[in-house]
């Protein structure tokens, strides 16, 4: 089967397409065709080596979190899929990828894809989805009446933070560039802000949460537009930052929470229901596995809306 590996850390030109052996299903496992596999930032961190420590050195490396696709094999211990079906689902990109033709996935990290919902859209879910709904419901616990500002909200986790929020009762004020505005009045914010022509430290609101997904509005300017009690959602954890918060956080009255997420059974079920009760997602562009260097060049560059997908 075709697979992309990588042999050395670096960019996106050590991404080869090669040959490797089938899988099979070990006896909790699940063999899927994969159909696609959507693309996140976890990949090239990995890739380029910031994240050794966890990932390890050791190669060849694949690449691929989140993917869709038909189940083609089931394991003798498996019961709750067959195959044929169609499903959706994650892997610990630290340790495998599942950007090939076919992975053998442990049957715990698998859901059955919502039927509206393209391949291309399933495999948008589990990364971002899992990581909007940890910031918003397990963190900053949001619900009927709670003031949210995204700042940053027209990528994929900001597509399904909003939609999240707005689910869940709160009123929205998204951050975005001029491209993603549309799409964020579109997915329901009740303000959408476009930053190249107002800066949102000079927005005169305090709000219950603050999710900064650009990266670029940190703790100490963003208490000024919180109010007391309020959460502060940083997507981006550093061993220092995860000290030093959980230290500061015993005794302020604001909050400056870290942000770390898996998908899990609880967050995968709340996002299928969500997408049936509406929630929309929108892949920007998909590019075929034999592009899989434009398609990583394509993301990294980043400006895109939504999610960039790889179709098999």
């Amino acid at each position: 089967m075709k697979t992309v590996v990588y042999n050395q850390f670096g960019g996106t030109n050590v991404l080869q397409l090669t040959e490797t052996e089938t899988p099979t299903a070990g006896t909790n496992e699940v063999l899927v065709r994969i159909m696609a596999v959507s693309i996140n930032p976890i990949d090239w961190k990995i890739r380029r080596g910031d994240m050794k420590l966890m990932s390890g050195s050791h190669f060849p490396k694949q690449v691929g979190a989140d993917f869709a696709g038909v189940v083609e094999a089931v394991g003798s211990g498996v019961s709750d899929f067959s195959v044929g079906d169609e499903v959706f689902g994650a892997v610990d990109v630290m340790k495998h990828g599942v950007l090939a033709d076919f992975a053998a996935v442990p049957v715990k990290a698998i859901w059955h894809k919502p039927a509206k919902l393209t391949f291309a859209q399933a495999a948008s879910i589990p990364v971002v989805g899992a990581a909007a709904y940890t910031a918003l419901i397990d963190i900053a616990h949001i619900g009927a009446g709670s003031e949210v500002l995204l700042n940053g909200a027209s990528g994929g986790v900001g597509m399904f933070a909003i939609q999240i929020a707005r689910q869940q009762g709160a009123t929205v004020t998204a951050v975005v560039g001029p491209k993603g505005v549309p799409f964020a009045q579109q997915w329901g914010a009740n303000e959408v802000i476009d930053y190249s022509q107002q800066d949102v430290r000079s927005l005169n609101k305090l709000f219950d949460v603050v999710f900064d997904l650009a990266g670029k509005l940190p703790f100490h300017e963003a208490v000024h537009l919180m109010k007391d009690h309020a959460v502060f959602i940083n997507p981006v954890p550093t061993p220092v930052g995860i000290i030093s918060t959980a230290v500061t956080n015993l005794v302020a009255n604001r909050k400056n929470k870290m942000l770390m997420s898996n998908p899990n059974p609880t967050s995968m079920e709340y996002l299928t229901k969500a997408v049936e009760n509406g929630l929309q997602i929108e892949v920007s562009r998909t590019f075929p596995m034999t592009e899989v260097v434009a398609a990583y060049e394509y993301a990294e560059k980043g400006g895109y809306i939504g999610k960039v997908v790889i179709e098999l």
